[in-house]
């Protein structure tokens, strides 16, 4: 893809109303309005994959201690991520922190474009939030054997890792390696339904997370501008 195309995963755009309960704009809107309450040191946001860790004690345990904000909302792609984030998400907040999962929604986009659409999400971060680092989390594998959506999301990591400058700002961590079993199936002791994490779904991705995010922390505000080593 050259300089001159923006990815169709990179273009914001709200989740339509089809249903028209207003759901996902009043999510939006109790995110927005959080910013002017809160203080956080961690700013989760994405989809999902974010969103249901609020529903697992390992929530409470190792991220709500960070003084963390979770800004995840099931279904969203990295164009629905984009639109929040330009539209209040980030307004009177300074998180240290910015942990960034999204992706595995975006049905309608090439691995390529899935990759452009994540960094395009990761610069406006770093654009917004200039002292703060992010933190990318690689996408799963899904499905209970394998399939074009566990290929493709596969191919997503392959290209944001060889795209991030290391060191710098932003950061891959791709904690997929474990998931799958010797002939390539995925367990319901990870993701009850191949997709989202069972609760030991969520304590293997986080240990990792949870151990950068406090390397992070205990930075000085000057170390924490340098790139991640």
């Amino acid at each position: 893809m050259s300089s001159d195309d923006t990815s169709p995963a990179a273009l914001p755009e709200p989740v339509e109303d089809v249903h028209g309960d207003e759901r996902w704009m009043s999510q939006h809107t109790r995110f927005v309005q959080e910013c002017k309450d809160a203080e956080p040191d961690v700013l989760f946001v994405g989809d999902s994959m974010i969103q249901l860790m609020l529903q697992h004690d390992i929530w409470r345990e190792l991220f709500s201690p960070l003084h963390a904000l979770n800004f995840g909302i099931g279904g969203d792609t990295t164009c629905n991520v984009l639109w929040r984030l330009q539209n209040g998400e980030l307004d009177n907040i300074k998180p240290k922190v910015v942990v960034l999962w999204v992706g595995t929604n975006n049905h309608l986009h090439t691995a390529e474009q899935v990759a452009e659409g994540i960094l395009a999400v990761a610069r406006l971060l770093t654009s917004r939030l200039p002292r703060a680092k992010v933190i990318i989390m690689g996408l799963l594998p899904r499905g209970e054997r394998p399939n074009p959506l566990r290929e493709k999301n596969a191919a997503v990591n392959v290209l944001l890792r060889a795209r991030l400058p290391a060191p710098g700002p932003i950061t891959l961590l791709d904690a997929s390696g474990g998931f799958l079993q010797p002939d390539g199936a995925l367990s319901q002791r990870d993701m009850f339904d191949f997709l989202h994490l069972t609760a030991a779904g969520y304590a293997a991705v986080s240990k990792p997370l949870s151990e950068l995010l406090l390397q992070i922390l205990e930075e000085t505000p000057e170390e924490r501008r340098l790139p991640l080593v």
